[in-house]
């Protein structure tokens, strides 16, 4: 029988009556002939079985062993490097977007139109599904600005929601609360709470996040394009009104 010539790949299994034994034969025969195949190609040792040796009644066999464990840490960094990559890819995906929606916020042409680009265009900016502005105030009877998407809080809500440091509130399952969120209270699963800090002279306020998937917000998640998005809006925002940063 000819011998295959591609010396990097093995032979096809026939394809008539008695192919698994002609074709276990083919393997070992190239394998002979080819003695560092398996040297040039270390992938192929996390598929394979090792032949356990026997060395008597009581003995281990350290070597068997050995392999074994080898085969599984490849498999468990094969499992790490999928897990990196898919990490990385959503990572840039987010910094694309919060890239974009900081472009989009300094190229508002008025306030009334910076407002409206942070709670209706960051919706789709952001993948999200309910955007809202949210300031603090002491006025009685009133929980909604005349602008649309932008709520009004109790004093001390935003210290008592982050504490003293916290800048960003990741919340992996939870039900809007219809104080921050306003009508669109009923769609929100996951939520991502931003602290807005635009001037001295300005009250607390924050930027709420909310999505209807479960989460698509969670505690292991980096905060630090967030806290860029929300630093940027609290800037821009001071800029319009003409406020001491």
């Amino acid at each position: 029988m000819d011998r295959p010539k591609d010396k990097s790949a093995l032979p096809a299994p026939a394809k008539h009556s008695g192919a698994a034994e002609l074709a276990v034969a083919e393997v070992v025969t190239f394998l002979r002939q080819h003695p560092a195949f398996l040297a040039e190609h270390p992938d192929l040792l996390h598929v394979l079985t090792p032949p356990a040796q026997q060395r008597g009644t009581g003995v281990l066999d350290m070597q068997h062993f050995m392999l074994q464990r080898l085969q599984t840490e490849i498999a468990r960094l094969k499992n790490q490097q999928r897990a990196l990559i898919s990490t990385s890819r959503a990572n840039l995906a987010s910094q694309s977007r919060i890239h974009q929606a900081v472009l989009t916020l300094l190229a508002a042409p008025s306030f009334e139109h910076l407002i409206q680009i942070v709670t209706t265009d960051f919706a789709v900016l952001l993948d999200a599904d309910v955007i809202t502005l949210a300031v603090e105030s002491t006025a009685c009877g009133q929980s909604q600005l005349p602008v649309r998407g932008v709520q009004l809080l109790e004093r001390g809500t935003v210290d008592r929601l982050f504490g003293a440091d916290r800048e960003v509130l990741l919340l992996t399952e939870t039900e809007g609360d219809p104080a921050i969120f306003g009508s669109g209270a009923g769609l929100v699963r996951s939520a991502a709470l931003l602290r807005l800090k635009v001037s001295p002279d300005a009250p607390a306020g924050l930027l709420a996040i909310g999505a209807r998937k479960t989460g698509k917000f969670h505690a292991g998640q980096g905060t630090e394009l967030l806290g860029f998005l929300a630093k940027s809006l609290a800037v821009v925002i001071a800029g319009w009104l003409d406020l001491p940063s």
